[in-house]
């Protein structure tokens, strides 16, 4: 019996690399080239259509130990991304066009996964079937979700302006990652002043914005807010978030700037700069005037200007159990974005557990749950929060992982052991000789 996994980006392209590493015969739908979704640019299998970071490497931030355990599970996302990564301090960033290059590659030469360049109209329910559209499905897919589902929740999303390198002016900036992680200069820095700062905040909250439409209800996940909604919340609030100045001092003149835009590599050549939180749905012409007042920003060309679309998601605490599968059906699945689970890795944890489902269930092995107290789990416990009324897309964060008894005392300490047993957890589930045996 074959699996059916609807979309060719991150969530689709990692559950169809685990399923067929379990032994499994997988066709991979993707409708692009001939027919595209609104955020896309172009036809290649998980293209990353917002930030190119996979953000925080480190243990102790929660997306970082995702990124280990997915590491552990031989993941393709994470083995790709590793390999194009660019210099982003204490982050994963990766160049968007060597990384989903690679993940086509290994993924078109798969033995057992066949990719067909076609859309998926209809969801079949005679087979198992794993739907990772992406949080922007076309309307045949929205229309079959919705006869499944019968419920459906959107949000808006919006992706940040990136500039090109030889348009900068360095000498208005300098080269600081924060803290200095990282080899200490991963980072372009625009530093502001009071007055700059103000200005900002006065086009930010009088410039021409893109409207929604009337039937339209703007809700913003909380993670990823345009710079102007915050910009609207209160005077301080970029400095608290995106523009602030802390473990930021400018060496040129020993002091810490009131705030500061920070700009990092869109690409391993270090051509294209992407302007770090600044999410947006300012018109464009607005946009330019607006950014190309930053120091050093006077003569940018822009490769990209923020964009501003609509991400569709289910209420899966209602909707999935803890395999991500549908209630009441016996093998369709939803994996990434479509579920509420934000970000890329997150995405790709959901593509990873859901073909291990999947896969043992064709092959008729007794279903696993991944363990408590690992990154893994904190993914599938937000998605099984029955307790909010307004489920909303998250990050993975250390909320739903427990904390254990013998644990350090210490925030940064308590996470790096948290981390250790969590990985720990993983090997030993991962492990072909132990009970919890994933693979076949």
């Amino acid at each position: 019996m074959k699996l059916t996994v609807a979309g060719g980006g991150l969530a689709g392209c990692e559950a169809a690399w685990q399923a067929a590493r379990a032994g499994v015969e997988v066709d991979l739908y993707e409708m692009r080239p001939g027919k595209s979704g609104p955020a896309h640019k172009t036809s290649h299998l998980a293209e990353l259509v917002c930030s190119n970071s996979l953000r925080g490497a480190a243990l102790e931030n929660a997306v970082g130990l995702l990124k280990a355990e997915l590491a552990i599970l031989d993941s393709i996302v994470i083995a790709c991304a590793r390999e194009a990564a660019v210099p982003a301090g204490g982050a994963l960033a990766v160049d968007r066009g060597v990384f989903s290059r690679l993940v086509e590659e290994r993924i078109e030469s798969h033995p057992r996964i066949t990719v067909r360049r076609e859309e998926l109209r209809a969801i079949p329910l005679d087979q198992p079937v794993i739907v990772a559209c992406g949080p922007l499905p076309s309307e045949e897919m929205l229309h079959a979700i919705d006869a499944l589902a019968g419920k459906r929740l959107h949000y808006y999303d919006a992706a940040s302006p990136i500039v090109s390198a030889d348009s900068i002016d360095e000498q208005r900036m300098y080269r600081k990652s924060r803290y200095d992680k990282g080899d200490g200069a991963d980072y372009l820095n625009i530093p502001l002043d009071r007055e700059q700062y103000a200005q900002l905040l006065h086009d930010l909250r009088t410039l021409p914005r893109h409207e929604t439409k009337e039937f339209e209800e703007a809700r913003y996940f909380e993670g990823c807010l345009p710079i102007e909604e915050m910009a609207d919340r209160g005077d301080d609030t970029l400095r608290y978030g995106p523009l602030k100045p802390v473990g930021l001092r400018d060496p040129r003149t020993d002091t810490t700037p009131h705030a500061v835009v920070q700009l990092r590599k869109e690409n391993v050549e270090g051509t294209a700069y992407n302007l770090v939180g600044f999410q947006t749905r300012l018109k464009w012409p607005a946009q330019k005037e607006t950014f190309g007042k930053f120091p050093g920003l006077q003569n940018a060309e822009w490769l990209r200007l923020g964009v501003m679309h609509r991400n569709t998601f289910i209420d899966s605490p209602r909707l999935l159990d803890s395999h991500l599968r549908l209630r009441g059906t016996q093998a369709l699945y939803f994996a990434g974005q479509i579920t509420g689970a934000e970000g890329y890795v997150e995405a790709a944890a959901c593509g990873a557990m859901t073909g291990i489902h999947a896969a043992r269930g064709i092959l008729g092995l007794p279903p696993v749950d991944f363990p408590q107290g690992t990154a893994f789990g904190a993914v599938v416990a937000h998605l099984q929060n029955t307790e909010t009324h307004d489920f909303q897309p998250a990050n993975v964060t250390w909320a739903y992982m427990p904390v254990r008894a013998d644990a350090p005392r210490g925030k940064k300490e308590r996470r790096h052991f948290a981390a250790l047993k969590a990985l720990e957890a993983m090997q030993a589930f991962c492990n072909p000789q132990g009970p919890a045996r994933v693979h076949a």
